[in-house]
């Protein structure tokens, strides 16, 4: 492994690539992935220098842990970085149906994952969502003997709100905060962010690309069938809108000669050493892409400029669905 600089996540966590890859789309979420692909995507960004790797027990329920640990067979595990997600809850036919992240499910999910990713440790351990009815004080404290324990060596959190940031903070130092970051999706600046670097939180920011609308041919590809589709920023006039915000975009990545996707994962990395990028692919062509990203420095004239193409109040369309919205605390 080499290429990629390092960056230290957290206030004194540990070393890890400047970049993450985000195992997501690799179970089915966007349509079906090729395996062999995807394994060979997971190798290509550890030889491109890429130690952190982002799954979750409920990608693919199980499908992308067990993959992983395929991927990873030969490699030593002191080389990889790895961060799990837990908590939500999928009936046999995939459909989600809530969260529980109960000291008893945090305990149960973390055998469950050390068992199909082969290895005795996670590296960091975060619940996906706020539990309404599980205090984040109880869900961190049963991490936290997870921690003592030597079955986790850092807590995280994924998309929770300054205040949760603070109380579970409270109880076990947090590493990482898992969060959708991207051009079109600037929530977390007014006050996750500052909460964050006050606690000396790093970000682990995924949705970079905005589930491909940042992405010229992806954005223009998305059909009714689609899982994105069901998105409100791929619907309709929406997406007609957002679409405009992507050309002023790529007219300003054209002029830098570099694709609009490109120039938005730079954008993401040029906010700080703190805020760590998930390149989220499930293709070595995509990885090769997004790597690209890391080999130029945007100067605060071209930070300027990329902000003005896409101010983030003329994008249209939440993130996710109202009834997923409603899920996160990060959105109260």
């Amino acid at each position: 492994m080499c290429g990629m600089d390092k960056v230290t996540l957290g206030r004194a966590g540990p070393e890890v690539s400047r970049a993450g890859l985000g195992l997501m789309g690799m179970s089915g979420v966007y349509g079906p992935a090729d395996r062999a692909e995807s394994i060979a995507t997971i190798h290509a960004a550890l030889d491109a220098g890429i130690t952190l790797l982002d799954t979750g027990d409920f990608y693919g329920m199980g499908h992308s842990e067990l993959l992983l640990a395929e991927a990873l067979r030969g490699v030593p595990r002191d080389s990889v970085f790895i961060q799990v997600k837990f908590g939500g809850q999928r009936e046999p036919g995939g459909a989600f149906i809530g969260y529980d992240t109960s000291p008893a499910a945090v305990k149960t999910a973390l055998a469950y994952s050390l068992q199909r990713l082969g290895t005795d440790y996670v590296d960091l351990y975060q619940p996906a969502r706020l539990d309404p009815d599980v205090p984040i004080e109880d869900t961190v404290g049963a991490i936290a003997e997870m921690v003592r324990a030597g079955y986790v060596r850092y807590i995280g959190l994924s998309e929770m709100g300054a205040a949760t940031i603070r109380r579970a903070h409270a109880v076990h130092p947090i590493t990482a905060l898992q969060i959708e970051y991207s051009l079109m999706s600037r929530g977390i600046e007014a006050e996750i962010l500052p909460a964050v670097r006050d606690l000396g939180v790093s970000v682990t920011a995924y949705g970079v690309l905005s589930r491909g609308l940042l992405s010229g041919g992806t954005a223009r590809g998305i059909g009714a069938t689609d899982p994105r589709a069901r998105y409100p920023r791929f619907r309709d006039e929406n997406l007609r809108r957002n679409l405009g915000l992507l050309e002023a975009l790529e007219t300003i990545a054209a002029g830098r000669g570099v694709t609009a996707a490109q120039l938005a994962i730079a954008w993401v990395a040029s906010r700080g050493d703190d805020i760590i990028p998930l390149i989220g692919t499930k293709r070595r062509d995509r990885l090769d892409e997004a790597l690209g990203a890391f080999d130029f420095t945007l100067s605060e004239s071209e930070i300027a400029a990329i902000e003005a193409a896409v101010p983030a109040d003329q994008v249209a369309g939440g993130r996710y669905d109202p009834g997923a919205m409603a899920d996160l605390d990060s959105e109260r």
